[in-house]
């Protein structure tokens, strides 16, 4: 008999306040294992970094992967907050001191040629001569990757290619799917070689795994809530016999010694590498997420501008803090962490309309919102720059809006990928605007006016 330990972590997010004790616990239980006899490999399935953190957002992650190589992590694939939430340059540098494999079969660059820091998959081998094959696969953003410059193909016809030659030099198959649940469940059904798929992207939960066929589902959830094991006991002929999955809820796990130092560290480092001075401000811009404020008219503003658009619209809770004085790039990324970019969409009258009625929805202001980018707490009210309202009438520019003619509108990404709109908003060309966040244009304003 073989036991093999496998563990994992997904969507941390650069939640690094769990991180002391996650690095304690793999460490543990590795020398424990090794200890034994027993092979351990430890993946992340993406997202491990998150530009809200200063510490991640000062080092464009480099801060991030000098944490998995202290845990000696075996290997990792990408989410979209490394993929599309780096400029081209820092992604492609991002892993170039990493001492794991980076596994992404469907990345690739505009030359349909894998960049150096990738491998679609490999081949580890235990002690006992198991081959086991490791491949990653990436959330299919194929747009927004093409804009940073790289080139996405879709990861499951890719995952059937590579297929083929794992069979043929491993006896167990191990997928890093940063893809979300259903995917993973869609494969497990439709690809039955596949013995384990460790998952992220849609943050789910699983337990004690989840047994599709003869396939086994891993997922830990979010933010380093929880590290993921699994256990594969095989036979002399090294099929396996049992694999079991468990999660490990970090709250329960031992504190460390100076646990807290730690986690102040990763902040105050952060902020001192952002301490650049942006501006001085001679009167403060006070946010406010219910009501407009000279703050918000201030981001909507800049935002048409920088998208040369007609009009903007933007969500006024966006802005999570006020400015004053002299403002740091670490002030700037407190206020707007979101890594949201400016977008444009072209729309007829009528569907301006349609789209300015709606978000004139009272209670949309204080609807809660997770995902799509957002890092605040509520939607808060709408704010408009170049569109007005005199009596029951929109304007434009300070004209009457024309319900035949055509209008560029500039708005967070955000509002594309949801279900905002969704019915008033066409599947026209959406001209998103990368690598630039939200907080890069408000920079870019604040400069031009000293």
């Amino acid at each position: 008999m073989e036991t093999i330990h496998i563990y994992h972590t997904n969507d941390v997010h650069s939640h690094l306040e769990n991180w002391p004790r996650i690095g304690q616990f793999l460490s543990e239980k590795k020398e424990l294992h090794q200890a034994m006899g027993e092979d351990v490999f430890l993946f992340d399935i993406g997202d491990f970094i998150d530009r809200w953190h200063p510490y991640t957002d000062a080092t464009k992650g480099k801060g991030n992967i000098e944490l998995l190589n202290e845990s000696q992590y075996t290997a990792v694939t990408i989410g979209n907050n490394e993929g599309v939430n780096l400029p081209h340059d820092d992604l492609n540098h991002l892993y170039d001191h990493a001492q794991f494999d980076v596994l992404v079969a469907n990345l690739y660059k505009k030359d349909e040629i894998y960049p150096n820091w990738v491998k679609p998959y490999k081949i580890y081998q235990t002690k006992k001569g198991t081959r086991i094959g490791v491949i990653g696969l990436t959330a299919h953003f194929v747009h927004l990757y093409e804009l940073l410059g790289w080139k996405l193909t879709e990861p499951i016809a890719e995952l059937k290619k590579w297929l083929t030659p794992l069979k043929e030099e491993a006896e167990v198959i191990i997928l890093l799917s940063h893809l979300g649940l259903r995917d993973d469940e869609r494969i497990a059904a439709e690809l039955p070689d596949i013995d384990l798929i460790l998952g992220a992207h849609t943050h789910h939960v699983l337990e004690k795994g989840k047994h599709v066929g003869e396939t086994l589902l891993g997922a830990a959830g979010k933010y380093g809530y929880f590290v993921g094991h699994v256990t594969l006991k095989l036979d002399e002929q090294k099929g396996i016999t049992q694999k079991d999955a468990i999660l490990y809820d970090v709250e329960t796990l031992s504190p460390v010694q100076d646990e807290q130092e730690q986690i102040d560290a990763f902040f105050l480092n952060g902020k001192e590498l952002l301490s650049q001075k942006v501006t001085t401000l001679n009167e403060p811009l006070i946010n406010d997420p219910f009501h407009v404020t000279n703050f918000s008219l201030f981001l909507a503003r800049a935002l048409r501008e920088w998208c040369s658009a007609d009009c903007a619209m933007i969500n006024a809770g966006l802005l999570l803090g006020p400015l004053s004085g002299d403002v740091t790039e670490y002030d700037l990324l407190a206020i707007c962490p979101h890594p949201i970019n400016p977008c444009v969409i072209e729309l007829t009258g009528e569907e301006l309309e349609q789209v300015i009625v709606q978000s004139k929805d009272e209670s949309l202001a204080h609807k809660q919102i997770k995902g799509l980018g957002f890092r605040g707490t509520v939607l808060g009210v709408f704010v408009y720059d170049q569109i007005s309202f005199k009596e029951n009438t929109i304007l434009v520019g300070g004209e009457e809006l024309e319900h035949e003619r055509n209008y560029t509108i500039a708005l967070p990404d955000m509002f594309t990928f949801g279900h905002f709109f969704k019915e008033v908003i066409p599947p026209k060309d959406k001209n998103y605007f990368l690598p630039e966040f939200l907080r890069d244009l408000l920079k870019w304003k604040l400069q031009m006016q000293t």
